[in-house]
């Protein structure tokens, strides 16, 4: 069945890019909206589905407004929204009984007041954010500064190895990566294997948990213990180093089509 598909993406190139081409090969019509094209209103209503790419709050919001009127957005949006908040994630994690860092908000002086000399390095994070946009690593209360006057989110850095993980249903791809970095750096890849067992099964209990397709963690194998910490979880990444010979954009795409047939049967069966 032909079906109408629009994605909501900050861009046209890359994943967002590949999947129009794969959907569009697969003879569904499909249109892009970016933030010069987007406006949420009822114009929204011409499409069958939406696949939110974008993390940015304004496709979010656009995602919100499109289920309220019965039109099925993949990812859900509040999943997307609450792996942006870092405190939000931060629960989420918590939820799942996985090991996460300690983290602090709020304002400049109350964090001086309250923090102690052993608690650096931290890391300073955006409340809502992705990627490594806005992050900085801080050693001592003279790298805390004022912005805005607004609270500050700092979370307990820690000394250890990092790892981008990618999952796609069953699929695990880990990569070794350097401190802090984006996805699109370069990586070292690391074979599966009884050395990472730790992290696959972070992983396994992540998407099992909250039921996910695909998606991304930062992990991090803290040194002294040898401990796993969940850092960050990603909803939809670019997938730029995923290390297996096949191109993981068509799988994605019939992952995503099939989740449109699933929420389309569970709507029929609930009128």
């Amino acid at each position: 069945m032909t079906m109408k598909i629009g994605i909501l993406s900050k861009k046209t190139t890359g994943m967002t890019g590949l999947m129009r081409e794969f959907f569009e090969n697969a003879g569904h019509t499909v249109k892009i909206y970016t933030l010069k094209d987007l406006c949420i209103n009822e114009a929204l209503f011409e499409n069958d589905f939406y696949v939110l790419k974008s993390k940015k709050i304004v496709y979010i919001y656009a995602g919100h407004y499109l289920e309220k009127n019965n039109i099925p957005v993949i990812p859900n949006p509040n999943t997307i929204y609450n792996n942006k908040n870092r405190i939000e994630a931060h629960y989420l994690i918590k939820q799942t009984g996985l090991r996460l860092p300690e983290f602090y908000y709020g304002k400049v002086q109350t964090l001086k007041d309250q923090l102690k000399a052993d608690d650096f390095p931290l890391i300073l994070k955006p409340i809502m954010g992705s990627g490594s946009r806005g992050i900085k690593k801080v050693i001592s209360f003279d790298d805390l500064e004022p912005k805005n006057d607004q609270p500050l989110y700092l979370e307990k850095y820690i000394e250890g190895t990092h790892y981008l993980v990618y999952f796609i249903e069953n699929q695990v791809c880990i990569l070794e990566k350097p401190p802090l970095s984006n996805e699109h750096v370069e990586m070292k890849k690391i074979l599966l294997n009884d050395n990472n067992e730790d992290i696959q099964e972070v992983v396994i209990k992540w998407k099992s948990y909250y039921n996910l397709q695909f998606g991304h963690l930062d992990i991090v194998r803290e040194d002294n213990t040898n401990k796993i910490y969940l850092v960050d979880p990603g909803s939809f990444p670019e997938f730029s180093n995923w290390w297996y010979d096949e191109n993981p954009t068509p799988k994605i795409c019939n992952l995503i089509l099939k989740r449109y047939e699933d929420l389309k049967h569970n709507n029929h069966k609930n009128i």
